[in-house]
């Protein structure tokens, strides 16, 4: 496993000292993402719980949970806060993970605080230990808010650690993961609710039917009570797609919980940046349009935004890749009426889809590399043809790195 220098060049001493920590850290991969508190709690008492450092906002749900903590972090930024962020997984570098006042942490920092983890909590996964030393960076930092994202679930993710924060939300619920979480919309509500701690008053997104029963049912045997969040008007929003107005909506209520002025609440939303996320690059060649769906509701989320933009299926080539363990089925058999030029790879993280698989389900070319598979769609519809790149972050995240030469650290799917 190889890990980037930032810049492509000569590492410095700093990305040096980096690298040799994450390469102890994705030693941990093994553990996978350990649903459970014990070992997290044991591991926050011995660094004198940085948990508590910070008033924090605590967001769930199966999509849209990045995108509402990214906005929330820009409104809190704008109102004058001082911030943390933690997602998960990343796009291109580890850092993206740990983000203080938007930005990620700086790899000295990082070195620092992965190495003192790493020694300090030896048995943590990665996961565990990625949660630990986002706390401790956002302790150091002396954030005045951290938007925590929850990784998997809820109820034993490592970041549920978190005392009653000051806001928090649930976004969405649909199927993914069920293997940990549970095999009905119900099942995967409950988990979810579970960062539900007494006083608490949680956010929701639009949920309906047997999930938004079992939150309610959850939050009330925890003692938290919960609001459903309207959806934006018309006001401007910084990601692309009609869906982010539930997601605006959901972060403007948590911006108002942390204090932030209608003027600040609106900033921040409009000027957010979420990358990945219907974002088009104007590469060379013509538009890439890059999303980071990866279980079915993703996949029409993306397809409602071609519809919407007017994509022509034959003017659109498209990039897919999924891992094994997704619903790949009911993903590529969505995607692929909109776009007539369909080209099949491996993404990295875990056991990928086979691209032969894919070919059998809807017929298209599979290609060794993610940039060969670029160069084939870009070829196959010219240069005012869209080129869209979906069905794994990981993908997304290899594709945005080739086409803005950015440097990689490998892809985890923790």
């Amino acid at each position: 496993m190889t890990l980037a220098p930032p810049g492509g060049a000569a590492p410095s001493d700093a990305a040096a000292d980096l690298g040799s920590a994450l390469q102890d850290l994705y030693r941990r991969i093994p553990l996978g993402m350990r649903l459970g508190l014990e070992a997290m709690e044991h591991a926050c008492a011995a660094f004198d719980h940085p948990e508590r450092a910070f008033e924090a906002v605590h967001v769930a749900g199966t999509n849209g949970k990045g995108s509402v903590s990214a906005m929330v972090e820009s409104i809190a930024r704008a109102q004058g806060l001082r911030t943390g962020l933690y997602t998960s997984p990343h796009l291109c570098r580890f850092a993206e993970r740990i983000r203080i006042d938007g930005e990620p942490i700086e790899d000295a920092a990082l070195a620092r605080l992965l190495n003192r983890v790493l020694s300090g909590a030896p048995d943590l996964s990665f996961f565990e230990t990625a949660t630990l030393a986002a706390f401790v960076a956002f302790r150091e930092a002396k954030v005045d808010v951290a938007v925590i994202e929850v990784g998997i679930g809820g109820r034993l993710d490592a970041t549920n650690v978190l005392p009653a924060p000051r806001a928090a939300a649930i976004t969405r619920i649909a199927f993914d993961h069920m293997d940990k979480l549970g095999g009905t919309l119900a099942e995967i509500a409950r988990e979810k609710a579970g960062i539900a701690k007494p006083g608490m008053d949680i956010v929701l997104g639009p949920i309906e039917g047997e999930a938004l029963a079992a939150i309610a049912q959850v939050a009330h045997a925890n003692g938290a009570r919960t609001t459903r969040a309207p959806a934006r008007g018309d006001l401007p929003i910084g990601l692309a797609g009609e869906h982010q107005r539930d997601n605006a909506g959901i972060a403007d209520l948590l911006g108002e919980r942390l204090g932030a002025s209608r003027e600040a609440r609106a900033r921040g939303i409009a000027t957010v940046r979420w990358p990945g996320r219907l974002e088009t690059l104007e590469a060379d060649g013509g538009p890439v349009l890059l999303d980071a769906a990866h279980n079915p509701d993703g996949i029409r989320t993306l397809t409602r935004h071609l519809d919407a933009i007017g994509a022509r299926p034959e003017r659109t080539a498209l990039v897919f890749g999924t891992l094994a363990d997704k619903d790949w089925r009911a993903m590529a058999s969505a995607i692929a009426p909109h776009a007539a030029h369909r080209f099949y790879v491996r993404p990295q993280g875990r056991t990928p889809t086979s691209p032969s698989d894919l070919d059998a389900l809807a017929p298209g070319e599979e290609v060794a590399t993610v940039g060969g598979a670029l160069a084939r769609a870009r070829a196959a519809v010219g240069a005012d043809g869209l080129v869209v790149v979906a069905g794994s972050i990981f993908l997304v995240g290899e594709a945005r790195a080739l086409l803005l030469g950015l440097p990689r650290d490998p892809a985890v799917a923790l």
